[in-house]
């Protein structure tokens, strides 16, 4: 008869899974610091660094070693969909999930076109913020249901949804250059800020004319502007 081994898997300890490493990118110090506060909270989560810009994000990147990267729409020196697509590219691998003021009606669908896995706003609950957490550091993606529901409609429904803002016909360059106008740049001082020549920067601006049917500069410019103001929530 043979004697049964004792189980030694059994008494081994069970194999705990090192937290979530976190990288936070968003040009709000104190926003920065809220966050980290509430995720260093949460076992399975720490923050692994912090960035302002674009420039720091990928210092922090290849020193810290992400796991996930929470990226704000606005930052110093790009938009946040332009830095996404770039990570898609060079880290494939690394999840983005976008957290942001911005209106995810008119966002979230350029940020997961551009390769982010998720999209919170930052009204929603801390709650539903680390449920989007885990669920993008799984593999899945996450939207609100009121998000998913809409491009599920929009799928069903066809690209030309009935009812659509005409800000959605802008690309997410020309959505750039409309915001930075109705902030009152300049066409020179947009070209600078995003690198780009002023020819490229005046053929977006008769693009936007076009799409959005302004007759002149003088009503793009009003027009940006009030958008600014009164219909695009600020960072």
């Amino acid at each position: 008869m043979i004697d049964k081994q004792p189980d030694r898997d059994a008494n081994r300890p069970a194999m705990i899974s090192p937290p979530a490493r976190i990288l936070l990118v968003d040009d709000h110090p104190i926003v920065r610091q809220g966050l980290a506060e509430l995720i260093d909270q949460e076992p399975d989560m720490s923050v692994c660094g912090e960035a302002k810009s674009t420039a720091e994000a990928w210092q922090v990147i290849e020193t810290s070693r992400p796991d996930i990267a929470i990226v704000d729409i606005s930052l110093q020196d790009t938009s946040g969909i332009e830095l996404i697509k770039d990570l898609k590219v060079r880290h494939p691998e690394l999840p983005v999930l976008v957290l942001s003021m911005h209106d995810e009606a008119l966002y979230a669908e350029r940020a997961l076109r551009a390769g982010a896995k998720g999209y919170v706003m930052k009204e929603e609950a801390t709650e539903r913020l680390m449920a989007a957490l885990r669920r993008v550091h799984s593999g899945e993606m996450y939207l609100s249901e009121r998000m998913s529901s809409r491009l599920l409609s929009k799928l069903v429904d066809g690209a030309h949804e009935i009812g659509s803002s005409p800000m959605e016909r802008l690309s997410d360059r020309e959505l750039q250059v409309f915001e930075l106008i109705g902030r009152g740049c300049g066409t020179r001082q947009i070209a600078e800020k995003l690198h780009l020549s002023i020819k490229t920067i005046e053929s977006h601006r008769e693009h936007i004319k076009s799409k959005l049917k302004l007759a002149n500069s003088a009503e793009l410019f009003q027009h940006a502007t009030y958008w600014v103001q009164f219909e695009r929530p600020s960072p």
